[in-house]
C-alpha cells in the first residue's frame, strides 16, 4: 500500500487544515460517511480559528484531532460546549455558518449522551452568539423542535432549556411563524420520505441500530407536528393549511395509526388530536380516514397508546360530527369496546374508564337505538370488568370501574328520566344487581362504593326537592321508592339467614352507615376530572381550549363535564325525608330480624351485625322493636332506682333483659360487640347520673374482667364513649374492685396463677390500662386507688428475693413488669407520689444486683431493666428542679454507696452494678439541668474517713513486691496476719467504689459536665489506688484479675479519664498523699510517670526544694524511693548529699529509726540502685562508716543469732546494710583492703548462717526479706569472684582468691545446699511467685556458682534407691538421688539450680561405665546400657506427664506452654533432663556411646522425644531481638544463639520453653544424628515432610558449619591419614597413606545434614584393588551413616578398620569390615568348619532373619 491511501500509523499526523475534508467543512460540501460527530469536531474547531486552521488546536493540545478518526462519545461535544464559554464571542460567531448542518446531523445521533451534550452545548453557543444565531433558525428551527420531542427526556429537557434560553415565552410563537415553512418541510420529509437505510449508512451501522433511530426520528416528527400546531399563532394556521393538506393526503400517514411501535402510535394519535383542535376544517374533510383510523382502534390495550388514543377519539367525536357514516358502530366499534370493558380495561381502567362517559355522552341516538338493550349491555359490561383477577387486588382499578358505572348510570337516568323501562332497568336491572354483587364479594369493597352510591341517591333526591316539574319530581320520587324497596329485599335476603356470613351483614351494615351519613365528597386523591356532575341544560356545545390539550389528556370535554369538588354545600349531614322514612324502616325490619335468629339460634353472626346497627341506628323506638316479644317481667333481684330506670328507658330494660345475659353465657371469642350494644343503650339515658347508676351495678356483679376490660377501651379508644362514662371510672365502686383485683392478683398462688395464664392475663392487662391511661393529665381512676394498686406491687417485688429462680419464672414479676411499665410510660407529672418512686427504687435494686442473689431469670431482668428505665426518662424530664426532693434519687444513691462498701460483691455482681448504674446515670444526663449528675455522685461519694476506712481494709500482701524489690523499705511489722496470701473470693470494698465512681464520671465527662471541689481528681487518685494494689500482688486470685479485666473492657482507665477531663491537679493531690503516707501512693506516682501519664517536667517542681523531705518521715522515704528512677543524675547525687552527713554519729536506736540510718541508708541504697552514683571514694567512704557502726554497735548486726529476738527495727537496718554491700560490689572500682574484704565476707557468711538458722521464722516477712538480701550478697560475690580474670585480680589482696575458693565459698555451699534439700523437702509444690518462697531464686541462683569438687565433697545424709544398679559411688549416687528429683519441683528456680549441679556432674559419670565395659562383650547379642538410672527413672516419669500434656497434639501443630504454670514445670523438667543426658552421652566414648543409644532405641525414649519437640518448637524460631529482622542474610535463630537458663530473669518465659526445645533438638541431631536419621526415615510421611522441611530451613546449615569448622579447627592428628574441610561446597577430603598405597575419599555432607544420608566419594587410589576400594567405601559411608558421633570420629573408626586390615585381621565375611559399625567389636566368632571369624552382633543378626543357625559361608551347623 502506497501513496495518500496508505496505511495510517500512530504518530503519522497530517496537517487537517489541508485536507480534503477540511476544505469540504469550509465550503459547506458534506461527506455521508463517517461519524457526525467527528465530523462536527471537524467543522467547529475550523470555523473557531478561521485564520489558523488546526495548527493553534494542535499545540495547545486542547481540541481533539479534526478527522473522524478522534474520541467518540459525548465528551467532544462537551469539550465543544467548553469552547464556546471560554473563547470570545467574535472567534465563536465563526462556527455559526457550519453549525446547522452539524447540528442536525448530530442531534438525531443513536448514542443518547451525544444527544443529550449537543443540545448542553447548543444552549452554550446560544448563551455566546445571542442574536447572531437569527440567520441560521429556518436551518436549524425544524430539528431544533424534533431535539425538543427526543424520546430520551434528558436530551429533550437540554432541548428545550437552549430554546427558552434562546426565546423568551413570548417571543416563542414568532419564532416558530418565522421558521413555520421549513419546520414543515423538513418534518413532512422524515415522515413520508425517510426510511432506516436513507437515515443510516447501511454499510456502517447495524440494522438494530438504524431501525431503532428511524422510529425514534418518526416519533419525534409527529410530536413536533404537534408541537408546531401548538404553537403557531392563530393567524398563522391558514397558511400552514395546505401543508398539511398535502400530509393527510398521503396513505403512509395514516398508516402510522397501525404501525407496530407504540411511541409512533401514541405520537400519531396525540397529531390527530391537536388536528381536531387546531384544524378541525381539514379533520372534516378528511373524515374518511380520520373516523376508522382513531375509532377502529378503540380496542388498543398498549399502555403507551392508550391516554392519547382515548383522547384522539373524544377529539374525534367531537370534531367530526358524521364520523359514524365511516364506521359501522355495531358490527365494528361497539364489540371492540365491549370487551375492553368486559376485561376490565386490560389493566388500564385507570386510564380509559374517565372517558366512557364522555364517550357515551357523544353517541348520538342514531347509534344506540334500541337504547335499552344499549344501556343495558354497556353497563352490563361495565360492571362484568369487576369480576377480573386484577380488580380484586388493585382498588384504583376497581375505583376507576366503579366511578365510571356510577356516572355513566346517573347520566343515563338524568337522560331517560320518565321511561318507566329504562327507569326499571337501570335501577332493578344494573343498580341493585351492582350493589349486591358487591356486597357479596369482601374485595370489592373498596371506600369510593358506598360513597358513589349515597352520593347519586342524594342527589336524586336533590333534585326531587328542588324540581319544579312535578312529572320530573314524581318520576324520581318512584325511583327512589322502587330503589329503597329492592334494596331493602337484598338486605333482608342477606340477613334473614341462619347461618350468614359475617362479612357479608356487616357489609350491609356499612351500607347502611353510609346512606344514613353520606360523605359530603369523595377521597381527594382522584384527578383533576375524575369528579363530575351533569347540568341541567341537555344540549351542550363544546367548548374548545385556546391551547391544545397535553397528552396526559387532562381537558374539559364541554359544558356537560363540570369539574366539581362536592355536590351539595350544606346539605351532606341533612337527612332528605325521602330517606329517613324507608331507611329507618330497613333498619327496624333487620334488627328484628337479627333478635329473632339471636333468641332462636344463639347467632354470633347476627348478634355482632346488630351491634353495628345500634352504634348508627340506637333510638328508643329501635330499642321498642327489639323488646316487641317480651313480657314486662322486668328484672330480678334489682334495687329500685334501677327497676325505674328500665321501666322509663326501653334500652335500659333491654341492657338488663339482654345484654347482661349474652355477657354472662360464658366466654366468647370477642365481646366488644356486645360492649358497643351497652354503650348504644348508654347513649340513650337521660343523664350521667343514669348512666353511673347503671354502670356501678353491673360492675358489682354483672361485668365480668373481660368486659370490664372491654368496657374501659372502648372508653380510652373514643372521647365519646368516656364522656359517658367519666362518672363511673372515677367513682368509687370501680376503684376498689380494681385494688381488690390488685391484691388478688399479687397474693394469687403460683401454680394456680401458671394453669390460668389467660385468664389472669385479662386481669393484668385491665389493671395496666387504668394505671397507663391518661385523661388530660390525669389518671382514668381515682388517685388514691392508683396508689394503693403501686403499693401493693411494690410489695410483691420487694419478696421476689425470696423465691427460687423457678418459682419467680412463674410469679407474678413478669406481670408487675408490664403494668409499671406501661404506668411509667405514659406518666407526666404525676410520678412523684410516694409509692411510685419506691416502686422505682426496688425496680432498680433489682436490676443492679446478681441474678443469683434475685433468682431471676434473664428475661424478667430485661423486662426490670426497661421499666425502671422508663420511670427514670420520666422523672428526669418532669420533675424539673425538684429532683433533691426525689426519694427516689436519694435514696439509691445511698444504697449504692452501701452496696459498694459491703464488700461482698464479686465480678458478677459488680458488672451488673455498674451496668445498672451506667444506664442510670445515661438517663440522668439527659436532663436539661447538668448539676443532676453531679448531686446524684455527691450522694455516692464517701467521705475522708470512709476513704481511709477502706484503703485500710485492703489485704497487705500488696507490700511484697516492693518490699523485695527494693522500691519500698520498712522497718516495723505492719503485716497483722500471717503472710499466706489469703483466698479472696469477693472484692474489697475499695475497688468496687473506685470503680463505681469513676465509670460514674466517665459518663459526666462523656457529656462535658464539669465537676467542681476536685471530685474528678479525687476518683482518679482512687481508681490509681485499687490498679496499683492490684498490679502489686504477686499471685492475684481470679477474682482480681477478672476485675482489672472487666474495667478494661467498660474503658474504667485512667487514659479514659485523662483524655476526657482536665487532671492537672491530679499528680499535686498524689505527691501530698505521697508524701503524707508513703507506701501505695508512692508506688502511684512511680507508675503514672513510668507509664509516661506525667512528663518528668511535670514533677519536677515537686521535689525541687530537697529539705522539705528532711527530716525523713515514712511518706518522704517512700516518696524520695520511688522518684529515684526518674530524677537527674544531679539530682540524686543532692539527695545522696542530705543523707551521707546524717550517717555519721548515730546511737545504736538512732540508727535503726527512719530518720536515722535506716531512712538514710536506705535513699541511698535507691539512687545507688539506678547506678547514678559512680564516686568509687564516696562508697567507700560510706562502706567504712558501716565497718564503724560494726565496731560501735556490734550486736545490731544479726550474726549467727536467733532472729525471734531480734526486732524490725534491727532487721531493717542489717537488710539495708546488705542490700548496701551487694550494690557496693556491683558499682564500685575502688580498691580494698583486706580488712575491708574480710568485713564483707565475714558478714556475708554470718548472715547466711543466720539465715539458715531461722528457717521457722520465714513466714515472717521481714525475715524473709533478710534471708532474701543475704542470700543475694552471696550470689554477688559468687559471680564477682567467678567473673576474676588475671587483669581484676591483680587489685585484689593477694591470698583472697584462695580463700575464697578454700573457706567462703565452700561455706556458703555447705550452708545453701543442705538448705536447699531441707525447704524444698518440707514442700513439694511452691511457687516461686510466692512471697514466703521468694528467697528460693537468689538462693538457687547462688548454688549455681557450686563447683564440681563442692559438690562431690557434699555433706548431704546418703539417699539410696532399692534395687537400683550400684556402680557409682554412694556419695555420687547419693547426690543424684537428691538432686534428680528437683528437675521436677513445682519452682523453676529450684529446676534450674538443680539442673546447673547436675550438669557439672556428668562428664564424670561415663567413666564408672568404661570401668565395667569389658562386661558388655560379644557375649551379649544386642548389648545394652542405661545411662543413669535416676535420670532415666525421672525421664520415665516426666514422659507418663508429657502425653497427658501433648499427647492429643498432632505433631508439627505447636501448642503454647503457658509460663509458670505446672505444664511449663513438666515441660521444663523433660527438656532439662534431656540436655542432661545428651550432655552425659557427649561425654561417654564411642563404645558406651554405642550401648547407651542401644538402650534409648529399645526404650523408644527418643522418638517420644523428638515427637514433644515438633510440638514445642516455634515455627519460625527467630530470636525476639531480631524478629523484625528475618530478612537480614543471617538471621539470630534459636538454634544459632546460646540458651541461657536465667533464674531470676522472667522478661524472656514466653519463649523458654521454645528456645529449650530447639537447644534439645540441636544437641540431639549433633550427638544422636544416626537414631534421629532412623526415627525420621521410620516416621509416617507428614511427619517425614515436617521433619524435613523445618531442619533443612533452620538446623542443617548451623550443623554443616559446625562439623565443618571442627574439622578444620582439630587438632586431632592420625598417624597415616590428613583431613582437610572445605567450607563452601560442604566437603571433607580425607587421604589415608600407608607405604606406597594412597587412598583419599571425599566426604559430601547433604542439604538436610544429618537427616540425609553422607554421600563418599573417590580421589585418588593408588595400590588398592577395585573390589576392596568399593569395601571400604561402603564401609565409610556406613561408619558415617550409623555411629552417633562426629565426622571425625568416622574417619577415626573408618582408619583403625584399615589398619586392622593392614595387620592381618581378616573381614567379617557378614559385613565385610574388620570393625563393626555400631559396637566397634572384632571379629572373633569363629566357625568350627570353616574357620572364618564373624562379628557377634552379624552373626545374631544372621541367625534371626535367616531362622536357621548354619554358618555364612560353609552352611554347617554354628557351634
Amino acid at each position: 500500500m502506497g501513496g495518500k491511501n496508505k496505511q495510517r500509523t500512530k504518530g503519522n499526523l497530517r496537517l487537517c487544515g489541508v485536507t480534503p475534508r477540511c476544505r469540504e467543512l469550509r465550503v459547506g460540501t458534506w461527506c455521508g460517511d463517517g461519524s457526525a460527530e467527528a465530523r462536527c469536531r471537524g467543522a467547529a474547531t475550523t470555523a473557531l480559528h478561521p485564520a489558523e486552521h488546526v495548527e493553534l488546536p494542535l499545540r495547545n493540545g486542547s481540541l481533539p484531532a479534526l478527522t473522524g478518526g478522534g474520541r467518540r462519545g459525548p465528551g467532544a461535544m462537551q469539550e465543544f460546549g467548553t469552547m464556546c464559554s471560554d473563547r470570545d464571542t467574535e472567534i465563536v460567531k465563526g462556527v455559526l455558518p457550519y453549525w446547522p448542518r452539524i447540528f442536525c446531523k448530530i442531534s438525531l445521533d443513536h448514542d443518547r449522551r451525544v444527544r443529550e451534550a449537543t443540545q448542553q452545548a447548543f444552549e452554550k453557543l446560544i448563551l455566546k452568539v445571542k442574536k447572531h444565531l437569527a440567520p441560521y433558525l429556518k436551518s436549524l428551527m425544524g430539528y431544533w423542535l424534533m431535539a425538543q420531542c427526543d424520546t430520551y427526556a434528558p436530551a429533550a429537557l437540554a432541548a428545550k432549556d437552549a430554546f427558552e434560553a434562546a426565546f423568551p415565552p413570548s417571543k416563542q410563537p414568532e419564532a416558530i411563524a418565522f421558521c413555520k415553512d421549513e419546520i414543515a418541510s423538513v418534518l413532512q420529509d422524515h415522515l413520508l420520505k425517510e426510511t432506516p437505510d436513507t437515515l443510516s449508512d447501511p454499510q456502517t451501522v447495524p440494522e438494530e441500530e438504524r431501525e431503532a433511530k428511524f422510529y425514534r426520528v418518526v416519533t419525534c416528527s409527529l410530536l413536533a407536528l404537534k408541537k408546531l400546531l401548538c404553537l403557531i399563532p392563530d393567524n398563522e394556521l391558514d397558511s400552514l393549511e395546505e401543508r398539511f393538506k398535502s400530509l393527510l393526503s398521503q396513505n403512509k400517514f395514516w398508516k402510522y395509526g397501525k404501525h407496530n411501535v407504540p411511541q409512533i402510535r401514541s405520537a400519531y394519535f396525540e397529531l390527530v388530536s391537536a388536528l381536531c383542535q387546531r384544524i378541525p376544517k381539514l379533520m372534516k374533510e378528511e373524515a374518511s380516514k380520520v373516523s376508522p383510523s382513531v375509532l377502529l382502534s378503540i380496542d388498543d390495550s398498549d399502555p403507551i397508546v392508550c391516554p392519547a388514543l382515548w383522547e384522539a377519539v373524544l377529539y374525534t367525536l367531537t370534531t367530526v360530527e358524521d364520523c359514524w357514516l365511516h364506521v359501522n358502530a355495531k358490527k365494528s366499534v361497539f364489540p371492540k369496546l365491549s370487551t375492553v370493558v368486559r376485561e376490565g380495561g386490560r389493566g388500564l381502567a385507570t386510564v380509559i374508564y374517565p372517558y366512557l362517559l364522555p364517550f357515551i355522552s357523544k353517541l348520538p341516538q342514531s347509534i344506540t337505538d334500541p337504547k335499552l338493550d344499549f344501556f343495558k349491555n354497556f353497563l352490563t359490561s361495565l360492571v362484568a370488568g369487576l369480576s377480573t383477577d386484577r380488580m380484586k387486588t388493585s382498588c384504583s382499578e376497581c375505583s376507576a370501574v366503579i366511578t365510571a358505572f356510577f356516572e355513566c348510570l346517573r347520566f343515563i337516568m338524568q337522560q331517560n328520566l320518565g321511561e318507566e323501562e329504562m327507569e326499571k332497568m337501570l335501577v332493578n336491572d344494573q343498580l341493585i344487581p351492582f350493589i349486591d354483587k358487591i356486597l357479596k364479594d369482601p374485595g370489592l369493597q373498596h371506600e369510593p362504593l358506598f360513597n358513589h352510591l349515597a352520593e347519586t341517591i342524594t342527589s336524586w333526591e336533590a333534585k326531587a326537592d328542588m324540581e319544579k316539574d312535578d312529572k320530573m319530581s314524581y318520576n324520581l320520587e318512584n325511583v327512589l321508592l322502587n330503589f329503597w324497596e329492592r334494596l331493602s329485599d337484598i338486605c333482608v335476603e342477606k340477613v334473614n339467614e341462619p347461618e350468614v356470613d359475617v362479612n357479608s351483614i356487616l357489609s350491609v351494615s356499612n351500607l347502611l352507615q353510609v346512606l344514613q351519613k353520606p360523605k359530603s365528597s369523595l377521597k381527594s386523591n382522584k384527578k383533576k376530572n375524575g369528579k363530575v356532575r351533569f347540568a341541567d341544560e341537555i344540549a351542550e356545545v363544546i367548548q374548545e381550549n385556546e391551547k391544545c390539550p397535553s397528552s396526559d389528556g387532562e381537558n374539559n370535554e364541554g359544558s356537560e363535564l363540570v369539574t366539581d369538588s362536592c355536590l351539595t354545600n350544606n346539605s351532606s349531614d341533612i337527612v332528605s325525608p325521602l330517606r329517613k322514612k324507608p331507611l329507618e324502616d330497613l333498619v327496624c325490619k333487620l334488627a328484628e330480624l337479627s333478635i329473632n335468629y339471636i333468641n332462636e339460634h344463639k347467632s354470633e353472626q347476627h348478634l355482632q351485625f346488630l351491634s353495628t346497627l345500634l352504634d348508627s341506628f340506637a333510638s328508643n323506638q329501635l330499642f321498642k322493636v327489639l323488646l316487641a316479644d317480651e313480657e314486662e317481667n322486668i328484672i330480678k333481684a334489682k334495687p329500685l332506682e334501677i327497676t325505674k330506670l328500665a321501666q322509663k328507658n326501653p334500652a335500659v330494660q333491654f341492657l338488663y333483659r339482654k345484654v347482661i345475659g349474652w355477657l354472662d353465657e360464658g366466654p366468647r371469642k370477642d365481646v366488644s360487640f356486645l360492649v358497643d350494644i351497652l354503650y348504644s343503650a348508654l347513649r340513650c339515658c337521660d343523664s350521667d347520673a343514669e348512666r353511673k347508676e347503671i354502670l356501678d351495678d353491673i360492675t358489682k356483679e354483672d361485668l365480668e374482667w373481660n368486659s370490664l376490660l372491654q368496657v374501659i377501651e372502648k372508653a380510652c379508644s373514643s372521647s365519646h364513649k368516656h364522656a359517658l362514662v367519666i362518672p363511673w371510672l372515677k367513682g368509687n365502686i370501680l376503684g376498689e374492685k380494681l385494688a381488690t383485683l390488685a391484691d388478688c392478683l399479687c397474693n394469687k398462688d403460683v401454680v394456680y396463677m401458671a394453669s390460668s395464664e389467660s385468664y389472669f392475663s385479662v386481669q393484668w392487662t385491665l389493671l395496666s390500662l387504668v394505671l397507663s391511661q391518661h385523661v388530660k393529665n390525669d389518671y382514668l381512676i381515682g388517685e388514691v386507688y392508683v396508689e394503693r394498686i403501686i403499693v401493693k406491687l411494690h410489695e410483691t417485688l420487694s419478696k421476689t428475693k425470696k423465691l427460687s429462680e423457678a418459682e419467680n419464672n412463674n410469679s407474678a414479676v413478669s406481670f408487675i413488669c408490664d403494668v409499671a411499665y406501661n404506668y411509667f410510660s405514659s406518666a407526666k407529672g404525676c410520678l412523684l407520689m410516694p409509692s411510685s418512686e419506691d416502686l422505682l427504687l426496688t425496680l432498680f435494686q433489682l436490676c443492679a444486683e446478681n441474678k443469683e442473689k434475685t433468682h431471676l431469670p434473664d428475661f424478667l431482668v430485661c423486662k426490670l431493666k426497661s421499666t425502671w428505665l422508663a420511670g427514670i426518662n420520666v422523672l428526669v424530664h418532669h420533675t424539673g428542679s425538684t429532683y433533691k426532693q426525689s426519694t427516689f434519687l436519694h435514696l439509691s444513691a445511698l444504697w449504692l454507696k452501701n452496696q459498694v462498701q459491703s464488700s461482698s460483691l464479686d465480678n458478677t455482681s459488680l458488672q451488673a452494678l455498674l451496668s445498672a448504674v451506667d444506664d442510670l446515670l445515661h438517663t440522668l444526663v439527659e436532663s436539661e439541668d447538668t448539676y443532676l449528675l453531679e448531686f446524684y455522685i455527691g450522694n455516692v461519694m464517701p467521705n475522708n474517713n470512709e476513704w481511709e476506712s477502706m484503703r485500710q481494709s485492703l489485704p497487705i500482701q500488696w507490700l511484697y513486691r516492693p518490699l523485695l524489690e527494693g522500691r519500698l523499705s520498712l522497718n516495723y511489722e505492719c503485716f497483722k496476719t500471717d503472710t499466706k496470701e489469703q483466698d479472696i473470693k469477693t472484692l474489697p470494698s475499695h475497688l468496687c467504689t473506685s470503680a463505681l465512681l469513676s465509670k460514674m464520671i466517665l459518663v459526666a465527662l462523656k457529656k462535658k459536665i464539669v465537676l467542681e471541689n476536685n471530685v474528678l481528681e479525687k476518683i482518679t487518685a482512687e481508681l490509681l489506688y485499687s490498679l496499683q494494689w492490684c498490679e502489686e500482688l504477686d499471685n492475684p486470685p481470679v477474682v482480681l484479675n477478672g476485675f482489672c479485666e472487666m474495667l478494661r473492657k467498660m474503658n474504667i482507665t485512667y487514659d479514659n479519664l485523662h483524655v476526657l477531663g482536665n487532671t492537672s491537679d491530679l499528680f499535686q493531690l498524689l505527691f501530698n498523699r505521697s508524701k503524707e503516707n508513703g507506701t501505695l501512693w508512692s508506688l502511684v506516682i512511680a507508675k503514672l510517670i513510668l507509664s509516661q501519664s506525667v512528663s518528668t517536667d511535670e514533677i519536677r517542681p515537686h521535689y525541687k526544694r530537697k529539705e522539705s523531705f528532711f527530716p525523713l518521715t515514712e511518706g518522704n522515704l517512700h516518696t524520695i524511693q520511688n522518684l529515684c528512677p526518674f530524677v537527674s543524675k544531679e539530682e540524686k547525687k543532692e539527695f545522696s548529699a542530705q543523707c551521707i552527713p546524717a550517717l555519721l554519729g548515730w546511737t545504736k536506736e538512732d540508727l535503726c529509726r527512719t530518720d536515722g540510718g535506716f531512712g538514710h541508708l536506705a535513699i541511698f541504697n535507691s539512687c545507688l540502685q539506678t547506678r547514678s552514683i559512680d564516686d568509687g571514694e564516696l562508697l567507700h567512704g560510706i562502706l567504712k562508716i558501716i565497718i564503724s557502726w560494726k565496731k560501735e554497735h556490734e550486736d545490731i548486726f544479726l550474726f549467727s543469732c536467733n532472729l525471734s529476738e531480734a526486732s524490725p527495727e534491727v532487721l531493717g537496718i542489717n537488710i539495708e546494710i546488705i542490700r548496701f554491700l551487694s550494690q557496693f560490689l556491683k558499682y564500685c572500682s575502688y580498691p580494698l583492703a583486706e580488712s575491708e574484704w574480710d568485713f564483707i565476707m565475714c558478714s556475708m557468711l554470718a548472715w547466711l548462717e543466720t539465715t539458715n538458722e531461722n528457717q521457722a521464722l520465714y513466714s515472717v516477712p521481714l525475715v524473709q526479706l533478710f534471708a532474701c538480701v543475704s542470700c543475694d550478697l552471696a550470689c554477688d560475690l559468687s559471680a564477682f569472684f567467678d567473673s576474676a580474670t588475671e587483669d581484676t585480680a591483680g587489685n585484689l589482696p593477694v591470698n583472697l582468691l584462695s580463700e575464697w575458693k578454700e573457706f567462703f565459698s565452700q561455706g556458703i555451699h555447705s550452708l545453701l545446699l543442705p538448705l536447699l534439700v531441707t525447704v524444698t523437702g518440707e514442700n513439694k509444690d511452691m511457687s516461686e511467685t510466692s512471697f514466703q518462697n521468694a528467697m528460693l531464686k537468689p538462693m538457687c541462683e547462688t548454688l549455681t556458682y557450686i563447683s564440681k569438687d563442692q559438690l562431690l565433697s557434699h555433706k548431704l545424709p546418703s539417699r539410696l534407691v532399692a534395687d537400683q544398679k550400684a556402680d557409682l559411688p554412694v556419695s555420687l549416687q547419693t547426690l543424684l538421688n537428691t538432686l534428680v528429683p528437683l528437675l521436677l519441683f513445682r519452682a523453676r528456680p529450684v529446676q534450674i539450680a538443680a539442673y546447673h549441679m547436675l550438669y557439672k556432674l556428668m562428664p564424670e559419670l561415663p567413666q564408672y561405665d568404661q570401668d565395667n565395659l569389658k562386661s558388655y562383650g560379644d557375649e551379649e547379642e544386642e548389648p545394652a546400657l542405661s545411662p543413669p538410672v535416676a535420670l532415666m527413672s525421672l525421664l520415665s516419669t516426666l514422659e507418663d506427664l508429657l502425653e497427658n500434656v501433648l499427647g492429643c497434639i498432632p505433631v508439627g501443630q505447636i501448642i503454647t506452654i503457658k509460663p509458670l504454670s505446672e505444664d511449663f514445670c513438666y515441660v521444663l523438667g523433660y527438656l532439662l533432663t534431656w540436655k542432661l543426658i545428651l550432655t552425659f552421652f557427649k561425654a561417654a566414648s564411642s563404645q558406651l556411646r554405642a550401648l547407651y543409644s542401644m538402650y534409648l532405641r529399645k526404650t523408644k525414649s527418643l522418638n517420644k522425644l523428638l515427637y514433644h519437640l515438633f510440638r514445642l518448637m516455634p515455627e519460625n524460631p527467630t530470636y525476639g531481638e531480631t524478629a523484625v529482622e528475618v530478612s537480614s542474610k543471617d538471621p539470630k535463630t534459636f538454634f544459632t544463639e546460646e540458651l541461657k537458663l536465667s533464674i531470676r530473669e522472667t522478661s524472656t518465659l514466653s519463649y523458654q520453653i521454645p528456645h529449650l526445645a530447639c537447644s534439645v533438638y540441636h544437641m540431639t541431631l549433633k550427638d544422636l544424628p544416626a537414631m534421629v536419621r532412623l526415627w525420621w526415615n521410620s516416621s509416617e510421611k507428614r511427619v517425614f515432610n515436617i521433619v524435613d522441611r523445618f531442619t533443612s530451613k533452620y538446623v542443617s546449615n548451623v550443623l554443616s558449619f559446625q562439623e565443618i569448622s571442627s574439622v578444620q579447627t582439630s587438632t586431632q592428628l592420625f598417624n597415616g591419614m590428613t583431613v582437610k574441610a572445605r567450607a563452601t561446597t560442604r566437603e571433607v577430603m580425607a587421604t589415608y597413606t600407608i607405604e606406597d598405597i594412597i587412598i583419599e575419599l571425599i566426604i559430601q555432607l547433604p542439604s538436610n545434614y544429618p537427616l540425609g544420608s553422607i554421600t563418599v566419594e573417590s580421589g585418588k587410589r593408588i595400590g588398592v584393588a577395585v573390589q576392596q576400594w568399593r569395601n571400604w567405601m561402603l564401609q565409610l559411608s556406613t561408619y558415617l551413616t550409623h555411629q552417633n558421633g562426629s565426622i571425625m570420629e568416622g574417619l577415626a573408626l573408618w582408619k583403625n578398620n584399615v589398619d586392622k586390615r593392614f595387620e592381618g585381621v581378616e573381614d567379617c565375611m557378614i559385613c565385610f569390615s574388620v570393625i563393626h559399625g555400631f559396637n566397634y567389636s572384632l571379629p572373633k566368632k569363629a566357625c568350627r568348619t570353616c574357620k572364618k571369624k564373624f562379628h557377634s552382633a552379624c552373626l545374631y543378626k544372621w541367625f534371626t532373619s535367616s531362622n536357621k543357625s548354619t554358618c555364612p559361608l560353609c552352611r554347617e551347623t554354628f557351634f
